[in-house]
């Protein structure tokens, strides 16, 4: 008998995400400004990624993906209901497993391919602080990357910045 490994999407439901509790045994600590980040792309791009739990509604994967949806506006916007996926393993070893590897296998950003995404993304017009909102860099990250000198970054940070329209003031003599 074939295990059926579309199965946990095939039966992918919305629940309640105060019934969701964390693991005791996760290894993945995010910073603030990285939670902050995923807020973001959740907010962008939706949330694309349903937390696996178990059967006993404990967390295997997306405590933080939980965790922000906690938090306003998400809490608000999600209705308090999050998508989750249920994975009954026989072996619950097999569970930090899950945990482990989901982690691992998201692996880590290569320089160059980032270098050209940068670039690319200021070569379509998009600003330096349109760039550090969406993928959560800072501008000295995003200028190293550029890898433009500092006058050039410089002068295309100050002209391409956006700024609100300034309220005419009579002087009066």
């Amino acid at each position: 008998m074939e295990k059926d490994l579309f199965k946990p999407l095939r039966e992918m439901q919305f629940i309640n995400r105060e019934l969701i509790r964390p693991n005791d045994y996760n290894p993945n600590k995010v910073l603030e400004k990285n939670l902050k980040l995923l807020m973001q792309s959740i907010l962008t791009n939706g949330f694309c990624f349903p937390i696996v739990i178990r059967p006993d509604y404990t967390i295997i994967d997306g405590f933080h993906r939980w965790l922000v949806s906690g938090r306003e506006p998400l809490k608000t916007l999600l209705g308090g209901k999050i998508p989750v996926v249920i994975v009954a393993h026989e072996d619950e070893s097999k569970n930090m497993y899950g945990t482990v590897t989901f982690n691992r296998a998201r692996g880590t950003h290569l320089l160059e391919p980032m270098e050209n995404i940068v670039k690319s993304l200021l070569d379509k017009g998009k600003t330096v602080d349109e760039i550090s909102k969406e993928i959560g860099m800072s501008r000295e990250e995003i200028f190293r990357l550029s890898k433009i000198d500092r006058e050039t970054f410089l002068k295309t940070v100050i002209k391409r910045q956006t700024f609100n329209k300034a309220e005419v003031l009579r002087r009066y003599q």
